[in-house]
Order: C-alpha cells, then sequence, then structure tokens
C-alpha cells in the first residue's frame, strides 16, 4: 500500500470540491484523519495495516462530493476502486476500505467493526467539542446554498433532531465528547423553545 500516494492524490484532488461546501471542504477531511489518527492512539489499534487502511478510508470518506452530494459515499468507493489498484492496494484492502466509508452513511452503521467505529466517530467528533457552533454553521451555509434548508427554525429542529438521534460507538469518543454533545442539544432546544 502506498498511502502517502494515495493521500496525496486525495489532497489533489480535493482542492477542486466545490467553494459551496463549506463544511464537507479539504479542512473537514483533515480534521476527521487528524481525530481517527487520535482515537486509534486512544483505542489501542497497533497493527500498521489496520492504521493505514484506516487512514486511507479517513481521507477518501469525502472525496464522493467531487462528483456528486447524495450517495457521495459510494461514489468515494468507486474513486478507491479505481485509483487505489495502481496504488498497490490490494482488492481485499479496498474492500475493507469502503466498508468503513460505507459505515459513515446516515444514520451511521458500523456495527461490530472497531476501525468503522473509530471512523463513526472521527466523522462526528465536533459534536461534542467547543467549536460546535461554528462548524455547525459551515454546514448550515452549505445546505443553504443548495436550498435543502427552509429557514432557522427548521435548521434548530433538525438540530435537535440529530443531536439527539445521534451516538457515539467507542469508549473513547464517549468520554470525550457526549458531555459536550449533551450541552450543545440542550442549548439547541432552548433555542428552539424560546
Amino acid at each position: 500500500m502506498d498511502c502517502q500516494r494515495a493521500e496525496t492524490y486525495v489532497l489533489h484532488q480535493l482542492q477542486h470540491l466545490s467553494p459551496t461546501l463549506y463544511y464537507h471542504g479539504l479542512h473537514h477531511t483533515l480534521d476527521v484523519v487528524a481525530q481517527a489518527e487520535s482515537l486509534a492512539d486512544a483505542e489501542g489499534i497497533t497493527d500498521a495495516q489496520e492504521r493505514a487502511l484506516l487512514r486511507t478510508a479517513a481521507f477518501f470518506h469525502d472525496t464522493g462530493f467531487l462528483t456528486t452530494y447524495q450517495g457521495h459515499e459510494e461514489a468515494g468507493c468507486a474513486l478507491a476502486h479505481q485509483v487505489l489498484p495502481a496504488m498497490d492496494y490490494a482488492p481485499a484492502q479496498i474492500e475493507r476500505i469502503c466498508e468503513l466509508i460505507m459505515a459513515t452513511q446516515m444514520p451511521q452503521a458500523p456495527g461490530d467493526s472497531h476501525l468503522a467505529q473509530i471512523l463513526c466517530d472521527a466523522d462526528l467528533d465536533y459534536l461534542g467539542r467547543p467549536d460546535f457552533l461554528p462548524i455547525s454553521n459551515t454546514l448550515l451555509q452549505e445546505l443553504q446554498a443548495r436550498d435543502k434548508m427552509q429557514d432557522l427554525r427548521a435548521w434548530q429542529e433538525l438540530q435537535v433532531k440529530f443531536l439527539s438521534e445521534h451516538r457515539y460507538w467507542t469508549r473513547t469518543a464517549l468520554q470525550r465528547r457526549e458531555a459536550g454533545k449533551q450541552a450543545h442539544l440542550a442549548a439547541a432546544r432552548a433555542l428552539l423553545n424560546s
């Protein structure tokens, strides 16, 4: 696996994302990669190949936005199947990467796969962080740019629903982020009721 080449490829490609992907931009991918690494450390993932597959999946998880908004996970998998064989990824490794990417589809479904749980938690790590509000506002902007959000009340309702239904999968994410997420949920409910 030439992970460095795969990462360089993704970084180059993501320069071509739509400028209206205010949330799902390169900055989000880099954040997910960093959070996946941090969670893998804390969750005791030491196997080099497992970590490489997780890292590659984190880089590729939103590459589907290069071609589509709906169904971007499948498009990201198609891209992985297209380019990773030339970078010395075996078919079984590419399948595993695609399983991780598909687990991040909403609603998240990582099953019993520890790596998929880590990637799902990394993808939505911000829900429990102090920078939740500015990051969630970029998602609002992105949805508004696509006429997918009528007004601020609908947005607040969506936030409450999403935060209520979301769950963290790993012990580490629960310890690090659950309390913060619950605080954001309480604030969102209060705003909706005011």
